[in-house]
């Protein structure tokens, strides 16, 4: 195969798929290619849901690119004709002074955002299912919620199909190269194709791609647990939140009762458990599975049931847990949009746009400037 486009996007995940969108209803001529499956689960952004929130305690500097991202799932769930966002409200739980509800309360203040600050009396009085610690203090953010992640990438896809895209899952890129024009080929397995701009999201295979960032791009194994809730009706969307916990065992996060009759948790965010993406299955940690248990059986007794599934999914982590978004020094038509550190999703559809606005504009309204690749490449 072969052909020629204004853009071609490798990897079609969350950011990928939103970023297919956005070019294609701009009328922009883009192809799109996914190694596996649209809408597999071997990256990133399986197992159902993703958390938003608005009070962001990773830095109040990412509030504008949330609040945005919210507005484009809301958005995009109406052209899809499916809702891709819900508002159940997201409560942050950590130990008092550790930074993680003071930041979170610091990004409310500097947007504008509506928020309550709950002290461990309060968490169990409104949210009956959490027993916190005795040091917990919580903050309370209702306008945020999740995204039904996996849903999002096909109604991304079926969207930029609709406005034109040409989508190749199952065709994995082999490689790429500049040309004299000023545009790139593209190598796959099964063709040769060019493009004047070439927009890599790749997720865990970055450093196979750009390998100046493989020192820099950490791939680890994150597992998903369902449990069957001892209390059901504790969990209902309209009875509690998506949340993060900090615990003594770990960073917890997990959400209420949707399209699975078990309660979703996941294992300690940003954990040490380095994984090669090229392993061919995606078996779940043993130690997380104790993990998880452990974090119910303490602060979450009332979903303590049976387990009802596990699954695993990757984070690619960069030292500072901060995103890289920037055009590739020396090939500026060559945008880099990995990794994200393992709190990315949410900001899938914003993404996209802010790629697109890369491709075709050569600049975004957004400050991009703590996402740019000169933080690991040339030190």
């Amino acid at each position: 195969m072969s052909g020629t486009f204004d853009v071609i996007v490798v990897g079609l995940g969350g950011m990928g798929s939103a970023t297919c969108y956005q070019l294609a209803k701009r009328g922009v001529r883009v192809l799109g290619l996914e190694k596996f499956e649209i809408g597999h689960a071997m990256g990133s952004s399986h197992g159902l849901t993703r958390i938003l929130r608005l009070a962001y305690f990773e830095g109040s500097a990412y509030v504008p690119l949330v609040r945005r991202a919210r507005d484009l799932w809301i958005e995009t769930g109406k052209a899809a004709g499916e809702p891709l966002f819900f508002e159940v409200g997201a409560l942050d739980i950590g130990r008092q002074g550790s930074g993680i509800v003071e930041n979170a309360e610091t990004a409310c203040r500097d947007h504008g955002l509506a928020y309550d600050l709950l002290d461990r009396e309060a968490i169990a009085r409104r949210f009956p299912a959490f027993r916190p610690g005795a040091d917990h203090v919580g903050l309370y953010q209702p306008q945020s919620g999740f995204v039904a992640s996996e849903r999002a990438i096909i109604a991304h896809t079926a969207l930029a199909l609709h406005h034109g895209a040409e989508i190749h899952g199952c065709e994995a890129m082999l490689g790429w190269e500049a040309t004299a024009g000023g545009g790139v080929r593209v190598r796959t397995d099964q063709g040769t194709y060019e493009a004047g701009r070439l927009i890599l999201s790749p997720g865990a295979w970055i450093g196979d791609i750009v390998p100046a960032l493989k020192p820099s791009a950490t791939v680890i194994r994150q597992t998903l647990g369902w449990f069957s809730p001892l209390q059901p009706a504790l969990f209902a969307p309209e009875r509690f939140p998506v949340f993060t916990l900090e615990t003594e065992g770990g960073h917890f996060y997990g959400f209420p009762l949707w399209q699975h009759p078990g309660f979703k948790l996941g294992s300690p965010h940003y954990g040490n458990d380095v994984y090669d993406p090229d392993t061919p299955t995606r078996l779940p940690s043993p130690g997380h599975r104790e993990q998880l248990r452990a974090c119910l059986a303490d602060y979450i007794p009332a979903a303590n049931g049976s387990l009802l599934g596990l699954k695993a999914c990757m984070y690619t982590m960069t030292p500072d847990e901060h995103f890289i978004i920037d055009t590739l020094p020396g090939c500026e038509q060559v945008v880099v949009a990995s990794p994200c550190s393992g709190h990315g999703y949410k900001f899938a559809s914003v993404i996209g746009e802010v790629l697109a606005d890369l491709a075709t504009r050569g600049a975004s309204p957004f400050d991009l400037s703590m996402f740019s690749l000169q933080r690991f490449i040339g030190r």
